[in-house]
């Protein structure tokens, strides 16, 4: 069990923005050795420079596409080498696609599907036997970052919500195939609900789509700060928490499917109505 970050190797991918990098900050301010992965070389090494600043005992940052198998398996064995153990692994690296079934493109389908989903299963096997190999005085971990589109699905976000539950039942059944044998590593599911993070700004769009808007809907529905979801993650790590949602709108999400089913539907498409009638509204020239 993992109940002080000091010393402990940890691994955070997407840690050149949004939660990851939040993540990277808290954890060096309990002075863990990080090792941080992302595509984005710039974002990365702003996160590492800051990292090292805030106390972290040792950090690595590596740029890392997570969607390729053979990149993430390198990068597991280095850092294994590199801290001579495992304590913490992060799935957090995820992207966004705005579209309908008829409207996305396979392409865009196959990319969203390689970040959120094969970057979390290649994470979570390239990791898995060095998290074995750790200490068990030291604790060992994983997290596995779904949303709370791996709760409810989200029309224009279909193939976004069926990465999300994937990770969901992908992460469910590790932990399930962990408790089997015995293991004593930690496994939980993070369902974070609107951060205020770039993943919208950066997301892919189907032709036509007012990126504005969506960006202007899903700010004013995000109400979480990335540091706060950072602390709640890490805390759930800590209490050896299987699941976690983040922020009042994914707890709600969690509730309601729970509760209601399918009767819970009416209950988000009006409240999307009103957030899109807002940012109209804000938008409209004075008159």
């Amino acid at each position: 069990m993992i109940r002080d970050y000091a010393g402990r190797a940890c691994t955070v991918t997407g840690a050149a923005s949004g939660i990851g990098q939040a993540l990277a900050f808290a954890l060096a301010e309990h002075g863990a050795r990080l090792a941080l992965a992302d595509i984005d070389a710039e974002g990365l090494d702003a996160t590492a420079r800051r990292a090292r600043e805030l106390g972290a005992e040792q950090v690595h940052a590596d740029v890392v596409d997570v969607a390729r198998r053979e990149q993430v398996q390198d990068w597991a064995d280095t850092t294994a080498e590199r801290f001579g153990q495992v304590n913490l692994v992060i799935n957090n690296a995820g992207v966004a696609l705005t579209a309908s079934v008829d409207e996305m493109e396979w392409a865009d389908f196959e990319w969203i599907m390689g970040i959120n989903f094969w970057g979390v299963a290649h994470g979570t096997k390239s990791f898995l036997p060095h998290l074995r190999r750790a200490d068990p005085a030291r604790g060992a971990h994983l997290v596995n970052v779904s949303s709370s589109f791996g709760l409810f699905g989200m029309p224009q976000r279909s193939a976004y919500s069926a990465t999300k539950y994937a990770v969901r039942g992908f992460s469910e059944s590790v932990r399930n195939e962990l408790r089997r044998e015995g293991s004593t590593i930690g496994v939980t599911t993070a369902y974070p609900g609107g951060i205020r993070t770039s993943i919208v700004r950066n997301s892919r769009a189907a032709p036509g789509t007012d990126r504005a808007e969506v960006v202007a809907v899903h700010d004013s529905l995000s109400k979480t700060s990335p540091e706060h979801a950072a602390r709640v993650i890490l805390g759930s790590v800590r209490k050896r928490r299987t699941r976690v949602c983040i922020g009042l709108d994914a707890k709600v999400m969690d509730l309601g499917t729970r509760l209601l089913g399918s009767a819970f539907e009416p209950v988000v498409h009006a409240s999307i109505g009103r957030a899109r009638a807002k940012v109209v509204r804000q938008a409209a020239p004075l008159s």
